[in-house]
């Protein structure tokens, strides 16, 4: 199973103002893109479990902690689940704890990224991320 550019990009976070500041900061560069904006985990897993895989994202960025289940385990939940593992996951955290970091490269986020504290600097990040992902 490929994604395509045409595939979404998933961000998950459980507050609306980080998720509408995360997704306006992918749309400054990247205006062709795709979205999906969840509010927990259990959302998130719902979508995965119900959406074809030829539609699956072509990138999730997950927050930590949420509300229910938390990033933590729905990362685990989808890294080991065979039809899932390969979605590109990317913590997208407030925190900037070592273990937060270790534990989330340890259930096989491919990477863990601290959210920036500028608007100009998310735009920084989100380009970075879609030219690395190749979302």
């Amino acid at each position: 199973m490929t994604t395509n550019s045409k595939n979404p990009i998933v961000i998950v976070d459980d507050d609306s103002d980080d998720r509408s500041l995360i997704k306006d900061a992918f749309l400054e560069n990247n205006p062709d893109k795709n979205f999906v904006l969840l509010e927990n985990a259990d959302l998130l897993l719902e979508f995965l479990k119900t959406v074809p895989d030829s539609e699956f994202p072509s990138l999730i960025l997950l927050d930590l902690n949420m509300p229910g289940k938390d990033g933590r385990e729905a990362l685990q939940e989808i890294k080991k689940d065979s039809k899932m593992h390969h979605i590109p996951v990317v913590v997208f955290s407030t925190s900037s704890l070592d273990k937060d970091r270790i534990i989330s490269y340890e259930l096989g986020a491919n990477c863990f990224l601290t959210k920036p504290s500028s608007y100009q600097e998310m735009i920084y990040l989100t380009d970075a991320i879609v030219k690395l992902w190749g979302s």
